[in-house]
């Protein structure tokens, strides 16, 4: 599974044309605790960069960005009765949607693991 990231702390992980999305470490720890998390509609198509969820904590609401163009093929219920799980575990269950990939040439655009952990290393 191939894990790439965008410049505004979105993770997506794909396998076999579909991507799993949701917000780093890095996001979570600058939001603080979550308490709500709205996610699209299965079936909503987006274009890469437009808001395609949102996630408000105790500190902000922040708009999430699709990093990739695609149609949304499931959406993590969970985070409405669980919405901490962005916190508690953030590249994993908290995940907010899966997408079917558009255009995979798009995911060149975004930074490795290792270019987005250097990214971040600028910014703390």
């Amino acid at each position: 599974m191939d894990i790439r990231f965008t410049e505004d702390h979105e993770w997506i992980r794909v396998e076999d044309g579909v991507g799993t999305v949701g917000v780093t470490d890095y996001a979570q720890r600058q939001l603080g605790d979550v308490v709500y998390v709205e996610v699209p509609e299965v079936g909503k198509a987006f274009t890469k960069g437009d808001e395609s969820a949102v996630v408000e904590s105790v500190k902000a609401a922040s708009e999430i960005y699709a990093p990739v163009s695609g149609e949304v093929t499931a959406a993590n219920e969970g985070l409405a009765e669980e919405p901490a799980l962005v916190n508690s575990s953030p590249m994993a269950d908290g995940w907010f949607y899966k997408i079917r990939l558009a255009d995979p040439s798009e995911l060149e655009d975004l930074m490795d693991e290792a270019a987005y952990k250097d990214f971040v290393a600028g910014l703390e």
